[in-house]
C-alpha cells in the first residue's frame, strides 16, 4: 500500500527516522489508517532492524493529540471494541519489541494514544517548557487508556506517580513528567537530533517505577494503596456516575501493570466503558465542547484595550481574567474603594496561575484602576457590569457613547435584562451585544454571546474572538429573558424554594440533586449566587413565564440574609462553605428528582422553540457548561431522549395535576 502519513529516512549510521506527518491535517491523531501504516512501516525494521529507531512529529508543537475519537463511536458492540483495541495494544507491543533501541521526541502535545506510543519506545525525550502537554485524559471521556497505558505508565513511573495522572486525567508539563521518570530528558528545538542520536548509542538504563511503587505493586499491599486510590476518588466522582476510575483502580488491583495480564483486563475494561451510557454520553460532550469552540466567524477585528464599569465581584472578576489572558484592562467605578477589593482579588488570582515574577508583575501592569473612566476613549471593548437596573445602564451608555473611539464595541454583562430594551438610546444599537459570563469567573467556561435580530455580524464576529481568545467558550443566544443559563436554572432553584416550603429538609433537596450528578444543589447554589440575585432573576422570569415567586425568598432578601456573601441564607455560611445540616434520610422520595430536573428539561425545549438557540446539541452543551448539568447524561435534550420523550411529557402531566401549571409540558415537545 502506499505510505501517506509516515516518512522514513536512514541515515549514514543507520539510524532510522520515522516521522509522523498526518496529510491533510493540522495535528496527528491515532486514527485506524495511520496505525495500519505504522504496522506496514514496522514490518520491514523486524526483519531487517536499522541501528536505531527515532520516533518524531512533522507537526509543529504537537507530537499526537490521541487516538481518533470519531472512530470509537462507530462501534455498537463490546465484543467489537475488545478486538479493536488488542489490535491496537498489539501494535504498541511491536514497538515495544523492535530488536533495536528506540527513542520518541516529543515536540509538543503528546495526549493519550499519543502518550501510550512514546511510552512503548525505549526512552522519550521532550522539549521542555511550562506547558501542560503530556497527559492521559481518557477518564475525562468516561474512559481509561486503552493501548496499553494502564500498564507501562504504571511500570515507568510507579502505582502512585502514574495514578495521579491517569485518574484526573490532567496533563502535566515536562519537568513534572521527568520528575516521575515519564521523560528521560529534556531537550530544545536546536538539540533533540542531537540527544536522540546520543540516547540511541549510550543505551541507558530504562525508566523503571521506583521500589517502593514495585514493592506497592504486591499482593499483599495492593488492597491498602486500593483503599487510598478510592478515598481519592470517591470525594471527586460517584462510581454510578463515573465508572472509568473505579475500572482503573479495579484493574491495577486485580493484574498490577502485569505484561502477561494486564493488557487482557485493560482491554476488556476500555470495551465495557466505551459502550455504556456515561462514556457515550462524555465523549457527545468532548464533541460539542469543540462545537462551542468554533462558534462564529473569523474576524480580523483585535481587542487589545477593554475598559470595563463596575468592579463588583462580576466586573472585577471579568478585568482581572481579561488581563491575565493579556488584554490591556482599566477598571471603572464611582471611587476607589469600591475598585480596591476587585484589584486584591486580581493579584490572587494572578498569584496562583502566573508562577514566573517577572510574568505575574506584567500581567498586574495590564490591570489599572481608573475612577474618572479615561480608559474609555482608548478601549476597543467596553463592557458594562453594573448592577441589574435598566435605567441606570442606559444612563451609563449615554456618557459612554459620548468618549468611545470610532469601531469600539460596546457589551453588557446583563444576566435577564433584553438587549432591546436596554439600546434604546444608543446611537448605533446594531453594535451592541452582550456578554453574560458566569461566577466565579475563572473557574467557569460558558461565556453566553447575546444578540438581536439585527446585531451587526461584525459586532458579533468580534464578540466571538474575544470570548474564545479568553478561552472561554461562546454560545450564541437570542435577546431573551433569562437567556440561556438563568432561565433554566430558575424553575430548578424555584423548584427547591417550593419543597421546601412543604416542610422537605434543604439538605434532602441538594443531595437529591447530587444524586443526579448536579455539581451542586439547588439551594446551595441559591445561596451562592446570592438570594437577591435569585429574586431578581426570579421577578424578571417568573413575570415572562408567569411562574409566581417564592415567598421565603423574599422574606430572606427583605431579612437581609442574602446567602454565602452574609454568611447566611437558606444555610449558614463559614469560610466561604455551606452549613448543611446531615440528611435525616438515606432513601429519599424519587419524586422529588423529576420535580428539579424535568422543569429544567422541560425550560430547555422552551428555549429551543423560542429559538434562544436554535441547535439542540448547542443548548445541551450551553446548560452543560453554563450550570454544571450532569456531563455524563449529555445534556437535558439528551436527558429525555434517553428517558424517553413520550414518557418524560406523561410524567410532567401528572406532576402538572398534583402540583400545578408550572409543570405543564411546552408545547415545543411536538417539535422535538
Amino acid at each position: 500500500m502506499t505510505i501517506q502519513h509516515w516518512k522514513t529516512e536512514t541515515d549514514d549510521s543507520g539510524i532510522a527516522w520515522l516521522c509522523l506527518d498526518t496529510a491533510d491535517a493540522k495535528v496527528n491523531v491515532l486514527s485506524s489508517e495511520i496505525l495500519y501504516e505504522l504496522n506496514q512501516v514496522l514490518e520491514p525494521m523486524i526483519e531487517d532492524p536499522p541501528a536505531g529507531l527515532v520516533l518524531w512529529s512533522g507537526k509543529h508543537r504537537s507530537f499526537v493529540m490521541g487516538a481518533d475519537i470519531k472512530e470509537f463511536t462507530k462501534i455498537e458492540s463490546i465484543e467489537r471494541a475488545e478486538e479493536v483495541v488488542r489490535l491496537g495494544q498489539q501494535l504498541m507491543d511491536r514497538v515495544e519489541g523492535l530488536p533495536c533501541p528506540t527513542v520518541a521526541v516529543i515536540n509538543g502535545f503528546c495526549l493519550g494514544g499519543g502518550l501510550e506510543l512514546a511510552m512503548s519506545c525505549d526512552y522519550r525525550i521532550v522539549f521542555g517548557g511550562d506547558k501542560k502537554i503530556l497527559g492521559l485524559p481518557e477518564v475525562k471521556l468516561g474512559l481509561h487508556p486503552g493501548f496499553g497505558g494502564t500498564v507501562r505508565a504504571v511500570q515507568i513511573s510507579g502505582v502512585r506517580a502514574a495514578m495521579q495522572v491517569m485518574l484526573t486525567g490532567n496533563p502535566i508539563a515536562p519537568g513534572k513528567a521527568r520528575s516521575i521518570g515519564l521523560v528521560d530528558k529534556i531537550t530544545s528545538e536546536e538539540q533533540w537530533r542531537t540527544d536522540a542520536v546520543e540516547m540511541l548509542r549510550s543505551r541507558p538504563a530504562k525508566q523503571r517505577a521506583p521500589l517502593l511503587d514495585r514493592l506497592l505493586n504486591l499482593g499483599i499491599a495492593r488492597p491498602m494503596v486500593r483503599n487510598m486510590l478510592l478515598k481519592q476518588v470517591q470525594g471527586k466522582a460517584r462510581k454510578d456516575h463515573y465508572p472509568a476510575p473505579y475500572a482503573m483502580i479495579d484493574i491495577w488491583t486485580s493484574d498490577a501493570a502485569s505484561p502477561t495480564t494486564g493488557y487482557k483486563a485493560e482491554a476488556k475494561s476500555f470495551a465495557t466503558l466505551m459502550c455504556s451510557s456515561a462514556s457515550r454520553n462524555l465523549v457527545r460532550v468532548f464533541f460539542l465542547q469543540n462545537r462551542l469552540k468554533g462558534q462564529g466567524n473569523k474576524t480580523d477585528a483585535k481587542v487589545k484595550h477593554v475598559h470595563v464599569v463596575g468592579a463588583g465581584v462580576m466586573g472585577g472578576d471579568i478585568a482581572a481574567w481579561c488581563a491575565l489572558r493579556g488584554h490591556t484592562v482599566t477598571l471603572q467605578d464611582r471611587e476607589q474603594k469600591f475598585i480596591d477589593p476587585a484589584m486584591q482579588r486580581a493579584a490572587k488570582l494572578f498569584s496562583k496561575r502566573v508562577r514566573d515574577d517577572e510574568k505575574r508583575a506584567a500581567t498586574a501592569e495590564r490591570l489599572r484602576a481608573d475612577v474618572g473612566g479615561e480608559g474609555v476613549a482608548e478601549a476597543d471593548l467596553i463592557i458594562e457590569a453594573i448592577y441589574e437596573n435598566l435605567e441606570a445602564k442606559q444612563s451609563l451608555y449615554d456618557s459612554l457613547q459620548a468618549s468611545m473611539k470610532p469601531g469600539a464595541l460596546l457589551a453588557t454583562n446583563t444576566s435577564s435584562i433584553r438587549l432591546e430594551e436596554l439600546r434604546t438610546g444608543l446611537r448605533d444599537p446594531q453594535r451592541f451585544i452582550g456578554l453574560h459570563f458566569f461566577n466565579p469567573v475563572a473557574m467557569l467556561p460558558l461565556v453566553e454571546v447575546i444578540r438581536c435580530a439585527d446585531t451587526d455580524q461584525d459586532a458579533l464576529d468580534t464578540g466571538f474572538a474575544f470570548t474564545k481568545g479568553l478561552g472561554k467558550l461562546p454560545l450564541e443566544c437570542a435577546s431573551s429573558p433569562g437567556f440561556v443559563v438563568n432561565r433554566i436554572l430558575a424553575p430548578y432553584m424555584g423548584e427547591a424554594m417550593y419543597l421546601a416550603e412543604e416542610g422537605v429538609p434543604l439538605a434532602e433537596i441538594d443531595k437529591v440533586a447530587e444524586a443526579f450528578g448536579m455539581p451542586m444543589g439547588p439551594v446551595e447554589l441559591a445561596d451562592s449566587v446570592g438570594l437577591d440575585v435569585a429574586l431578581h432573576v426570579a421577578k424578571v422570569l417568573g413575570a415572562s413565564a408567569n411562574r409566581p415567586v417564592p415567598g421565603t425568598l423574599q422574606e430572606l432578601v427583605d431579612k437581609g440574609s442574602l446567602g454565602r456573601k452574609s454568611g447566611q441564607g437558606y444555610y449558614r455560611w463559614e469560610d466561604g462553605k455551606a452549613i448543611r445540616p446531615a440528611s435525616e434520610s438515606a432513601d429519599l422520595p424519587a419524586f422529588i428528582e423529576d420535580r428539579l430536573i424535568l422543569p429544567m428539561v422541560n425550560e430547555a425545549v422552551a428555549c429551543l422553540h423560542d429559538e434562544v438557540v436554535t441547535d439542540p446539541d448547542l443548548l445541551d452543551a450551553g446548560v452543560i457548561f453554563g450550570t454544571g448539568f450532569a456531563p455524563f447524561r449529555g445534556g437535558p435534550l439528551n436527558y429525555a431522549r434517553e428517558r424517553g420523550t413520550t414518557a418524560v411529557v406523561m410524567r410532567l402531566n401528572e406532576l402538572a395535576k398534583a402540583y400545578g401549571e408550572r409543570f405543564e409540558p411546552h408545547s415545543g415537545w411536538s417539535e422535538l
